[in-house]
């Protein structure tokens, strides 16, 4: 079965998503998080023996990461150097190791195109611990340059999001550019796990190569959506 994961530590119901998931990133000091979420997000996983990443971003706590900053790559490296080892400090604490890093929102998209923030990501992950696993969007700048600086990756793909015919997500601003019924994201789930086409917010289709899947913990429905999904994997 592939995969599935989730974004948490974001001040949501973390602990009704773990029995569907295999792995988490853990939101890191930079859209949100400090150190007791960190230390709760990752006590929560070890309990349910779910691996654990962190989950870096852009440092705008106001536009939750979600909205693309002027930087340059030196910066780009640095914070997410900075909130990976936030996070890997409180792992050992634990007596738990990271197994991967993803970014998170803005910087997840900007990423995925931009061949310059890709390899600024990838080279700071392999600097900081080269059996780092590197998770990006399927077929991105992100996974490419991971591939690249010699890090394992993970390419991405989501059960509660459209795609562009591009292989982009759709923007959050854009009407329907979320999947709420658990219905909708289970099928989406289970054609991206088979390697069937998916349709796009235009209608038409798309197919992804995909490792793990992902849903949001702040999709309205999330946990309703993970059962769905967790379910819909599980049949094949």
């Amino acid at each position: 079965m592939i995969e599935l994961n989730a974004d948490i530590g974001e001040g949501h119901d973390d602990a009704s998503l773990m029995p569907y998931l295999d792995r988490v990133s853990i939101a890191s000091g930079g859209h949100t998080g400090d150190a007791a979420s960190m230390a709760a997000a990752l006590r929560l996983a070890a309990d349910h023996g779910v691996a654990v990443g962190a989950h870096p971003s852009y440092p705008d706590r106001a536009q939750f990461g979600r909205r693309e900053l002027s930087a340059s790559a030196g910066e780009i490296a640095r914070w997410v150097t900075q909130q990976t080892e936030l996070l890997a400090e409180q792992a050992v604490r634990l007596g738990l190791r990271l197994a991967h890093v993803k970014p998170h929102g803005a910087l997840y998209n900007v990423a995925a195109r931009d061949a310059g923030v890709a390899r600024a990501i990838a080279q700071a992950v392999a600097a900081l611990d080269p059996a780092l696993i590197l998770v990006g969007l399927a077929g991105s700048q992100l996974v490419a340059a991971g591939q690249t600086a010699g890090l394992v990756v993970l390419h991405e793909a989501f059960a509660d999001r459209r795609y562009q015919r591009d292989g982009r997500l759709v923007s959050r601003e854009t009407p329907g550019a979320l999947i709420v019924d658990p219905r909708l994201a289970a099928a989406q789930a289970a054609a991206l796990a088979q390697g069937l086409a998916i349709d796009t917010l235009d209608g038409s289709p798309l197919r992804l190569s995909a490792d793990t899947i992902c849903l949001h913990s702040d999709t309205p429905g999330a946990i309703k959506i993970a059962e769905a999904v967790h379910a819909a994997l599980k049949r094949g």
